[in-house]
């Protein structure tokens, strides 16, 4: 037997042991899907199965069948998942399908199987066999095939390393940094996903657990009594009313919304409106609840708008094409577990991948449908969040903004891309939100739909224009300064005649929603403040404040904020 080193049978080695993984990824990366990130880390924790047939070169072939069985099997779950829904496989596909039946398995079997998924599978089956049948064993000096595991094995430990010993961080956050690297690898993407499925199922379970303890809303009442309605909330993301054609932007980048509203002249953009925190989950445990930034752990003791829903007698649903399940995200499936019926369409590893929000048009669809005579409709967009060329389709009719018309100072290239990209996924975000107006509207309902966006985001627009993103520590008016869109069907019109837009200059903040979405559902309550709501008579203009109220620094006047 040839016992001599052959780098034809290493090559065809490395192919095959990182084919199971590397694949997708490869595809995903070709394709814009998401960056090359995923393809690095597949790579690194595919090399670790080389490491025995280095050691043990006679079994390669053995160790290889298996291999190819178990964790080619496994990929193909991967592989599956992303043909039909342009996702990888995530924690987040955990939790959706522990929410599932036997019946809605079997339908989704159904549903899904078709000529172009076996095709794909055995197309890949196909390669996978061709390149077992080339696996051969690798024969390395003693000295080499110890200098090439160990660096294999401490390249793959090295964020863990760096998060210990570099940046200081406790073993168990640096173990879950390690494990989110490994997702995209089979089998550590099964396993990461399961134990962080797990953890986070954990902490959410306690914290609904605490919320079934809060009190109910007390003495509520509702002027509508019985009356059959729909109300619908919509939550954008990371849109900034400066950048918005709608509200003075030089560039056209909301031409539907606004021919909605010439339209329909009840439609109406409140134009001074901001949020409190420029951070999804922290404005959303505002807006959401009776906390706010001088009250900021009310949402702990208080109950949420969802359960004054269901507590009105409304059937409540919640439609995200936000992350499901990250230890980020947790608070927002807390909140989205609250609702009777949850519908989570992106269940992708990272946001950086293209998912649109025009998948939630199909659901808002079928809700609008259901039987219920009283519906609270919640959608939870992920509107114009970095990366923004990823929140709109590649084709050319999506990318309006490709110059430096409209831009009045200077942008190197680099931030002139960036800068147009994001103005290209606010327009996206206009078809969204503009359809979604339209939808409601078209289904005859009697109630109304309001949108605004979380927060707001820096994108080189306020001078010396260097700045992306957002930081409370460092804040600009565009991280805070959102839209704030209502428009009422006629047949609510005729029931609640009312005067709105003469309200629609007030200075408002989202932290303070609960009273204003109280007040439009004619819905009062020991804690409802009518000078809160912005569409009350009684609305007395408050100090906006803004930053951390758990921080140091304190809170600031938004108002003050240098224009």
């Amino acid at each position: 037997m040839d016992r001599n080193f052959s780098w034809r049978s290493l090559v065809y080695a490395i192919l095959y042991f990182c084919y199971f993984s590397c694949a997708l990824q490869l595809y995903i990366a070709l394709s814009g899907h998401a960056n090359f990130i995923g393809l690095r880390d597949s790579i690194i924790y595919s090399m670790i199965w080389l490491v025995p047939t280095l050691f043990f070169p006679n079994i390669t072939k053995k160790f290889a069948t298996i291999y190819g069985i178990i964790v080619g099997g496994l990929s193909l779950i991967s592989i599956g998942y992303f043909t039909i829904y342009r996702q990888e496989f995530s924690q987040s596909v955990f939790f959706v399908m522990a929410e599932s039946n036997y019946n809605e398995s079997h339908e989704f079997i159904s549903q899904y199987l078709s000529i172009k998924l076996v095709a794909v599978l055995l197309i890949y089956i196909l390669v996978g066999v061709f390149l077992w049948f080339k696996v051969k064993p690798v024969y390395v000096k003693n000295m080499t095939k110890w200098v090439v595991s160990i660096i294999i094995v401490v390249y793959a430990l090295m964020p863990l390393f760096i998060s210990v010993a570099i940046k200081k961080t406790s073993f168990e956050r640096a173990t879950q940094h390690l494990l989110s690297r490994m997702e995209t690898t089979v089998p550590w993407q099964l396993l990461s996903s399961y134990i962080a499925y797990r953890s986070q199922l954990s902490n959410m379970e306690k914290i609904l657990n605490h919320l079934e303890t809060l009190p109910k809303f007390e003495n509520l009442t509702d002027a509508n009594g019985n009356t059959p309605r729909t109300l619908v909330l919509v939550i954008g993301e990371s849109t900034t009313r400066s950048r918005m054609g709608i509200y003075g932007y030089e560039r056209d980048t909301t031409p539907l919304i606004e021919q909605f509203k010439k339209d329909n002249p009840d439609f109406l953009a409140f134009n001074d409106v901001v949020s409190s925190r420029p951070y999804t989950i922290e404005i959303l445990q505002q807006a959401l609840t009776l906390a706010d930034e001088q009250h900021p752990d009310l949402y702990l003791s208080k109950p949420s708008l969802i359960h004054l829903m269901k507590q009105a007698g409304y059937k409540t649903f919640w439609i995200t094409n936000q992350q499901t399940m990250t230890k980020r995200n947790t608070m927002l499936t807390m909140f989205s577990k609250q609702a009777d019926e949850q519908f989570y369409m992106n269940n992708d590893r990272n946001q950086s991948s293209r998912q649109y929000d025009s998948s939630v048009f199909e659901p808002f669809k079928n809700v609008l449908n259901d039987p219920a005579e009283k519906k609270f409709i919640v959608i939870h967009l992920l509107g114009t969040h970095m990366k923004y060329e990823l929140r709109y389709p590649e084709g050319e009719e999506y990318q309006r903004f490709k110059d430096k018309t409209g831009v009045n100072f200077d942008l190197d290239d680099d931030k002139l891309k960036v800068y147009n990209s994001y103005d290209n996924a606010v327009a996206f975000n206009d078809f969204v939100t503009t359809e979604l107006f339209k939808l409601f509207k078209n289904s005859d309902p009697n109630g109304f739909i309001l949108y605004f966006s979380d927060h707001g985001e820096e994108v080189y627009q306020t001078a010396p224009h260097d700045v992306l993103g957002r930081n409370e520590k460092a804040p600009t008016r565009a991280m805070y300064t959102v839209p704030f869109m209502l428009w009422q069907s006629p047949k609510w019109l005729m029931s609640h005649p009312n005067h709105f837009e003469s309200y629609v200059n007030r200075k408002f903040s989202t932290q303070d929603l609960i009273h204003t979405w109280s007040d439009l559902a004619g819905l009062s309550f020991d804690d409802y403040q009518p000078e809160k709501s912005i569409v009350n008579e009684k609305f007395a203009q408050p100090t906006r404040w803004i930053g951390d109220p758990h921080g140091k620094e304190g809170l600031t006047d938004f108002d003050q904020l240098a224009k």
